[in-house]
């Protein structure tokens, strides 16, 4: 018991830091009157390429923070408690990968940022996890998934909020990564038990029923000899 809050207290204390962070970056921006969208990802350009490390971090303004930093941090703090050692690289390539195809196929007239990409890649990889494992404690937190963020898929489609200039592109990007990391890290966090029956030992034959010249005879019956070779039994 000690163990297991240990780590869940460690996995919110990480998933709290990064999140922290994001509030730093804009906490900056707002006191020093500046912008560091410049540090965003703008694709097929060079200048472009820091944006997959550090666009999670900038955000447009408190409203688009505060709409990431909730499910980012239920999300990462279950990865890092159920996942344990493996958490730090599944986080770090949902981030980069997701960074490194929207820098690739993105729309070039736009710089991208905010944490939505990393949001979709771990809801995809909790969720696909959940499924394909058939681990209960996994399936009970991919529907959890589902239920409180199955709108996010609406923000694969842009029409639908056609004021906003939505990255559609992080969240399809994300979202095809958390599936693919899903099934590289199958063999990582909590498994399916596999229960095995104890075979029932097979009645041992009684030695006086064993076929041996030593034998006692059945009963009721008469042993043959070298001239009768019958067994008669009454």
């Amino acid at each position: 018991m000690k163990e297991e809050k240990r780590r869940l207290i460690a996995s919110i204390s990480i998933s709290a830091a990064i999140i922290a962070v994001m509030w730093v970056v804009k906490a900056v921006e707002m006191i020093a009157n500046i912008s560091v969208a410049f540090l965003g990802i703008l694709p097929i350009q060079a200048r472009g390429i820091p944006g997959i490390l550090f666009s999670p971090l900038i955000h447009a303004d408190l409203a688009h923070l505060t709409a990431n930093s909730a499910p980012f941090f239920v999300l990462a703090a279950a990865l890092f408690y159920y996942y344990k050692s493996d958490a730090i690289r599944i986080l770090i390539y949902s981030w980069l990968i997701t960074g490194l195809w929207v820098w690739l196929f993105a729309r070039g007239n736009g710089v991208h940022i905010g944490a939505s990409g990393v949001v979709y890649a771990l809801a995809a990889f909790h969720f696909v996890s959940g499924v394909i494992r058939r681990e209960p404690r996994l399936m009970a937190f991919s529907l959890l998934v589902t239920f409180l963020y199955g709108s996010l898929v609406w923000g694969f489609f842009p029409e639908f909020f056609p004021e906003k200039h939505i990255s559609w592109e992080s969240h399809l990007m994300g979202f095809l990564a958390g599936t693919i990391l899903a099934f590289f890290f199958k063999g990582s966090g909590p498994q399916p038990k596999v229960y095995v029956w104890p075979e029932e030992d097979e009645e041992e034959t009684p030695e006086w029923y064993k076929e041996d010249s030593t034998a006692p005879p059945l009963p009721g019956a008469t042993t043959s000899t070298a001239d009768d070779n019958k067994l008669n039994i009454s």
